[in-house]
């Protein structure tokens, strides 16, 4: 169960995420007025977050798990770029897979700041006991 509770985030947020990326228009009264490289920062940087936050609750370090987690969100993104090169009215974009990683890097940059911060608050709910 816990690792459940450690791997079903991220899982379930990129479902969501391959579902919006396989409409022509994803929402389009955000998309249409929100600068699509924010929306990429923001998307992937929640995503970023929650490859930390399984990481970490996994046992890595808090540099391993947001390195892991960088590179996890570089892929995914990689791979999303990827299939929206085959749904109609989109297109892969470098410069979209950039922002991609720079978002899932700093996502999880931030969970980690935010954990050494206040280690003793709901931020990591999951953090393995210390041996």
């Amino acid at each position: 169960m816990r690792r459940a509770t450690l791997w079903l985030p991220p899982v379930a947020y990129m479902l969501v995420i391959f579902y919006f990326s396989s409409e022509s228009r994803p929402m389009p009264v955000i998309t249409e007025h929100v600068w699509d490289k924010l929306l990429h920062f923001l998307e992937y940087g929640g995503l970023g977050a929650l490859w930390y936050r399984a990481l970490r609750g996994e046992g890595l370090s808090g540099t391993r798990a947001v390195i892991g987690a960088a590179v996890a969100t570089a892929a995914y993104g990689a791979s999303d770029e990827w299939h929206q090169s085959f749904v109609p009215l989109r297109d892969a974009s470098i410069r979209d897979w950039l922002t991609d990683l720079l978002g899932g890097s700093i996502g999880a940059g931030l969970y980690e700041a935010l954990g050494r911060r206040w280690p003793s608050t709901a931020l990591h709910p999951l953090r393995p006991p210390r041996r």
